[in-house]
């Protein structure tokens, strides 16, 4: 999952992208509108509307142009009548400055939710190929050197939220919120029996890590993404 920050304070930005690279997210950074513009298409961008070439509500604008793509604006304008102009602009979200972790993470969630359908649409050929293994987005195809894996709906969406967050730690709430959409302990015994047959269904080639007291990553080469 790819977060755009766009950002031109150093300090505010390094806090972010480490905090989001922690949480499994790919992060890349810009500072300016411009930059912004020219960035590749993410899953969520976060824009900071005070930037030193232009509006940050100009580039939420641009950003329409992408409906899988998911917009926070992020600010220390905490007016109403400024919330309103984020809002409006096609922000999805607004979170002021300053803010928590736990609460950011939790914005971020809620957008991607909100933007999951035409995300899937615009993926619907996407194959993401990591090492042996090779996912069909659309066509929800799984293989291993070539051998099909029948997986359930929960097990590929298990797996594919752990492949496109590979090679970091992918947090049990966080997969409890996207896959389950709750995190009470009967869904966290739910989830290590999932990830059981995932691991047995994949076999050796293949290896899903569990970092005890965290959640699990996924271990293979760096994903690539093809048409």
């Amino acid at each position: 999952m790819r977060i755009t920050v766009i950002e031109d304070d150093d300090r505010v930005a390094r806090g972010l992208v480490t905090v989001l690279t922690q949480a499994g997210f790919e992060v890349h950074r810009v500072a300016t509108a411009a930059q912004a513009v020219r960035a590749a298409p993410s899953d969520v961008v976060l824009v900071d509307l005070g930037l030193p070439d232009g509006d940050g509500l100009d580039v939420i604008r641009r950003l329409r142009d992408h409906p899988q793509t998911a917009v926070i604006a992020v600010t220390a304008r905490s007016e109403e009548h400024e919330r309103v102009r984020g809002l409006r602009a096609g922000a999805d979200d607004y979170i002021v400055k300053p803010f928590g972790v736990p609460e950011l993470l939790a914005r971020i969630d809620a957008v991607l939710r909100r933007t999951r359908a035409a995300r899937a649409h615009a993926q619907a050929d996407e194959k993401l190929v990591l090492g042996p293994l090779r996912i069909g987005v659309g066509t929800r195809e799984v293989t291993v050197d070539g051998t099909p894996v029948s997986l359930t709906r929960k097990e590929f969406e298990l797996l594919l939220l752990l492949a496109r967050r590979a090679p970091n730690v992918v947090s049990r709430d966080v997969i409890l919120d996207q896959i389950w959409g709750a995190t009470w302990e009967s869904s966290s015994r739910t989830l290590d029996t999932h990830i059981a047959t995932i691991r047995h269904k994949l076999g050796s080639n293949v290896a899903i890590r569990t970092i005890h007291g965290v959640g699990y990553r996924l271990l293979a080469d760096q994903p690539e993404l093809t048409g």
